[in-house]
C-alpha cells in the first residue's frame, strides 16, 4: 500500500440519507435495471491521464499538483501503478483506460519507449488479476510530442507518419495483452493551423490509409475489441478532420470502414461542435457506428474544452436514454475523460469527484430507464411520424408525386411538433 490515499475510506453505496461524502446516493452496483447490474450498464472507467497524469497547469499557468509520481524514471511510473490501482479499488471501478505516455516516461528512443511500455503492461498484469479491474480501452499519445507539432496520420513528413504507425502497433499489443475490450484512436493534432500551408485532399489520404492499417492489424493479431474513433471539432487545431460523429460517418465510408469502426463520443467535444452529447449519441446510433463515451462536461461559459467532471443528472439522463435506445454500450463503456480543478489539491479530491460523478450518471440512468419502460416519448415520436404508415411515397417520382397531389386537392396544413409538451413530459422523471 502507498500512503497516498491513506486514511480514506472505501466508496459504498448507503442511499440517499445521511452525510457521509465517500457513499454513493445513487450508484448501487448491484441494482438490477432492465434485466441487468447497473454496473453493467455504466461500465465505469477511470481516464489514467487526467487522474495520474495532469499535473494542474491551464493556459496561463504551470503545475499545482504535487505528486509523489511525477518523475522520469520507471520507478515513478510504478509508483503511479500503485496508486491507480489503490483509487480503482477504493472506487469499485471496474475499468481504466490509458495513453501510453500516461503510463510509462518518455524515453530517449522508440525501441526504449517501447521496452518501458512492455515493463509496466506487464507490472499492470498482476494488479489485474489481483483486483478484477479490467481495461476498457487503450491509445497511443500522438498529440504531445512536438514532432507531432503538424499531426501523425496526417503530418507532411513520411517518417512522422511512420514513428505515429510504429507507436500505435506498441499500444494495440498493449492493449489486446492487457485482455483491453476496445482500442481507441483520438486525432489531437490532426487537423490544420492554415490553408496555406494544407493539401487537404492528402491528409485526408493519408488519414484514411492510417486507419486501414489498424484495422489490417487488429484482424492479422485476432484482437476482438472495437476499433473506435473520438470525435473532436477544434483546439488545438483550428480545424480537426474529425469534427463530429457525422463527419467521421463520411470519412468511414470514404475508406470502407463503416463496419469496422464506430465512436467514442465525449461531452465536451459534442458541446465544441455546436451540438448536444444525446445528438452525437443518437446520430452514431442511426448509422450503426456507436460505441462507447467520455463522460464529462464543459464550462458553458468559456469556450474550451474544459473537461469537468459531469453534475447535471437531467442533461446526462437524455445521453444514456438514447444509449439505452441504442442497445447499450456494448464493449464500450463509461470512462470519466474528466480532471480536477487546478485549485483541487488534496487526495481527497480525487476519490470525491469520482464519487460524485458516479453518482450523477447512476441518478441519470435511472431516469433513462423510466423513460424507456415508461414508452411516452416513444409513443408520441411514432404518433408524430403514424402518416408514414403504409405509404409508398418513398418509392414514387416526382412526377407520380405531382399526379397524386393534384389528384385529390392535396393542401396539408402543419401540424405542431408539441415541444414544451415533450420537455414537461421528461421533466416528470428528472424532478
Amino acid at each position: 500500500m502507498t500512503e497516498f490515499f491513506s486514511g480514506l475510506p472505501k466508496a459504498r453505496f448507503e442511499g440517499r440519507t445521511g452525510d457521509n461524502d465517500f457513499a454513493f446516493r445513487h450508484y448501487d452496483p448491484d441494482l438490477v435495471l432492465m434485466g441487468k447490474p447497473m454496473r453493467d450498464h455504466l461500465r465505469f472507467a477511470v481516464a489514467y491521464w487526467h487522474s495520474f497524469a495532469w499535473p494542474g497547469g491551464d493556459p496561463f499557468g504551470g503545475q499545482t499538483f504535487e505528486r509523489p509520481w511525477f518523475g522520469d524514471t520507471m520507478d515513478h511510473a510504478r509508483l503511479k501503478a500503485d496508486v491507480a490501482f489503490e483509487m480503482f479499488d477504493i472506487l469499485g471501478a471496474p475499468y481504466f483506460c490509458f495513453h501510453d505516455a500516461d503510463v510509462r516516461p518518455e524515453g530517449g528512443s522508440f525501441a526504449e519507449d517501447s521496452a518501458r511500455l512492455d515493463e509496466i503492461t506487464d507490472y499492470f498484469g498482476p494488479k489485474m488479476e489481483e483486483t478484477g479491474v479490467k481495461l476498457l480501452w487503450g491509445t497511443a499519445n500522438l498529440f504531445s510530442n512536438r514532432r507531432y507539432m503538424a499531426g501523425a496520420a496526417t503530418n507532411p513528413d513520411p517518417d512522422v507518419f511512420a514513428y505515429a504507425a510504429a507507436t500505435i502497433k506498441t499500444c494495440m499489443d498493449a492493449t489486446m495483452k492487457l485482455g483491453g475490450e476496445n482500442y481507441v484512436l483520438w486525432g489531437g493534432r490532426e487537423g490544420y493551423e492554415t490553408l496555406l500551408n494544407t493539401d487537404l485532399a492528402r491528409e485526408r489520404q493519408q488519414a484514411g490509409r492510417m486507419l486501414q492499417m489498424v484495422v489490417e492489424y487488429k484482424h492479422r493479431i485476432g484482437f476482438q475489441g472495437t476499433i473506435l474513433i473520438e470525435p473532436k471539432p477544434q483546439e488545438p487545431t483550428k480545424h480537426q478532420y474529425d469534427y463530429d460523429v457525422a463527419t467521421v460517418y463520411s470519412f468511414l465510408r470514404e475508406f470502407g470502414l463503416e463496419d469496422e469502426v464506430k465512436v467514442n463520443i465525449e461531452q465536451g467535444h459534442a458541446i465544441l461542435a455546436g451540438h448536444s452529447f444525446e445528438h452525437e449519441i443518437a446520430m452514431a446510433a442511426s448509422m450503426g457506428i456507436f460505441g462507447s463515451i467520455d463522460m464529462n462536461r464543459n464550462d458553458y461559459q468559456s469556450g474550451w474544452d474544459t473537461d469537468q467532471f459531469p453534475n447535471n443528472i437531467p442533461e446526462v439522463a437524455l445521453a444514456y436514454y438514447e444509449i439505452l435506445r441504442a442497445g447499450g454500450l456494448g464493449t464500450g463503456g463509461t470512462n470519466f475523460d474528466a480532471k480536477l480543478r487546478r485549485q483541487s489539491l488534496e487526495p481527497a479530491d480525487l476519490i470525491l469527484a469520482h464519487i460524485g460523478a458516479m453518482d450523477v450518471c447512476a441518478a441519470a440512468l435511472k431516469i433513462a430507464v423510466a423513460m424507456i419502460e415508461d414508452g411516452g416519448l416513444e409513443k408520441r415520436r411514432a404518433q408524430r411520424y403514424a402518416g408514414w404508415d403504409g405509404s409508398d411515397f418513398l418509392e414514387r417520382d416526382l412526377a407520380a408525386l405531382y399526379d397524386h397531389v393534384m389528384a385529390v386537392g392535396l393542401n396539408p396544413a402543419p401540424r405542431s411538433g408539441r415541444q414544451e409538451a415533450l420537455e414537461n413530459y421528461v421533466n416528470r422523471f428528472a424532478g
